[in-house]
């Protein structure tokens, strides 16, 4: 079953990947506010994602989080990569945002793999890129963009990653993936109510007119 799964969804690996996948990795299913991976834990084996959605963040003391990326099919989570080849503890933690399938690769082979398989290192390295640019994105959102245009940003890119249109969370989520109050994020969220961008009600965020851009 791994092996149809990761020929679907990696058509571009090598068979010998693929097989060596199959054989080594193992299928786990995640639902929905599952931890894959923790703060400060030695990570023994890494996700890659077949269906879902992940989101990858950072929390300080207070257990404020920050929201650093999400994690879509086909994608790996590359700061848990960099802790592996360091054999470092993880600076990170990822959630599964809904219910997510992944294939969890031991850290040992990712060395091997990335002399023995071409299309590995070309994968690893492509993501390695696309998650440092996401970086700066994130960076530049935190230090250029006024708080109500961060919160607009979230939602437009939950949509790009997911591609659903509803978040099912309080104010008070939505205040810890953007490491704000919830004062501040209520107060925004009901400005933007009243421009028509989005709809509130009890525990669910309509902000599908902010996708099709109708407002």
């Amino acid at each position: 079953m791994i092996e149809e799964l990761i020929k679907k969804r990696f058509p571009f690996f090598e068979s010998g990947l693929r097989l060596a996948i199959s054989k080594s990795g193992s299928y786990k299913v995640f639902e929905e506010n599952e931890e894959l991976i923790r703060e400060d834990q030695y990570i023994r084996s890494f996700p890659v994602v077949l269906s879902g959605l992940i989101k990858v963040c950072r929390t300080d003391e207070a257990g404020n989080e920050l929201l650093l990326y999400y994690m879509r099919p086909g994608e790996v989570c590359t700061v848990s990569l960099i802790c592996c080849m360091d054999r470092t503890k993880s600076r990170v933690k990822a959630i599964a945002e809904v219910s997510t399938t992944v294939v969890l690769i031991p850290v040992e082979l990712l060395d091997n793999w990335m002399t023995r398989f071409q299309t590995w290192k070309e994968y690893v390295m492509h993501s390695m890129q696309m998650r440092f640019d996401e970086l700066l994105y994130a960076l530049d959102s935190i230090a250029f963009m006024k708080m109500d245009e961060r919160l607009e940003r979230f939602f437009t890119d939950r949509f790009r990653s997911s591609g659903s249109m509803i978040f099912e969370g309080s104010h008070q989520d939505v205040a810890l993936a953007l490491n704000s109050s919830r004062e501040v994020i209520s107060r925004l969220l009901k400005q933007m109510e009243k421009k028509g961008m989005i709809n509130l009600s009890r525990g669910r965020i309509d902000y599908s007119p902010l996708c099709d851009k109708s407002y």
